[in-house]
């Protein structure tokens, strides 16, 4: 529980007025905690919970960070934390800006999204 409270300390630090957050987990035991239910409250924070059982639920989200790994994180060793950072970003910005997706009928996330905006 401890490493649950010291990344709460930590994100809610960079919490701004005006923030509305959702937090996703598992239903791991920790998560279901009232201290931890009631911290997330009182911080204005929206819990999100996986349904029991079901992997689907996040499903994009795991896919993305095996992406991830795979793409930048295993092909380079990163001498710092910030290092790492600024790749991870450097990899966000790529990903959804300039990575095609044949799924997305050979579009990056963005050109896909503002293709069907323009439809709509």
């Amino acid at each position: 529980m401890a490493l649950v409270d010291t990344m709460l300390d930590k994100a809610f630090m960079r919490l701004t007025p005006g923030d509305a957050p959702v937090l996703h987990t598992d239903q791991g035991w920790q998560y279901q905690m009232t201290a931890y239910q009631d911290r997330l409250r009182a911080a204005g924070v929206v819990q999100s919970m996986s349904r029991k059982g079901n992997c689907l639920d996040n499903a994009m989200a795991e896919s993305f960070f095996g992406t991830l790994k795979s793409e930048c994180f295993y092909l380079e060793e990163f001498s710092s934390v910030p290092a790492l950072r600024e790749a991870i970003d450097a990899y966000i910005h790529y990903y959804n800006h300039e990575r095609i997706s044949l799924r997305l009928n050979g579009l990056s996330p963005v050109e896909f999204r503002l293709l069907n905006l323009k439809a709509a």
